[in-house]
């Protein structure tokens, strides 16, 4: 028991004044970033990619031009993604432009981000 003691002890960390500060750098909220939001009624996470309903992802973003909240669908239903095969991953980015996906509200940043 005193060895986990003594192991513990060494993991902990305590800081005087300034110090957290001085080691770790300050701390930054931004109140527009939004963990879950209000979609037709109830409460939907934010920028976290799902199974779908009408296809096979579904995720809800907040649109920056309106303030709304956006359910964005993207992803065929009846295929498969086989995104462990280099070369298809290869082609699936180049055929959607991957290095340049657009916004948070459209399908195509979302299905480049699985990929």
């Amino acid at each position: 028991m005193k060895i986990f003691e003594i192991i513990q002890s060494l993991n902990e960390e305590t800081y005087e004044g300034n110090g957290f500060f001085e080691a770790y750098g300050y701390l930054e909220y931004d109140e527009n970033q939004l963990v879950e939001a209000e979609y037709r009624g109830r409460k939907v996470p934010l920028n976290k990619p799902m199974r779908g309903d009408v296809k096979k992802f579904k995720v809800y973003v907040k649109d920056p031009k309106t303030g709304n909240v956006k359910k964005v669908n993207f992803g065929d239903p009846d295929m498969k993604i086989k995104k462990s095969n280099p070369a298809r991953r290869r082609s699936f980015r180049a055929r959607h432009r991957c290095d340049n996906p657009g916004p948070k509200t459209k399908a195509r940043y979302w299905s480049c981000r699985k990929w």
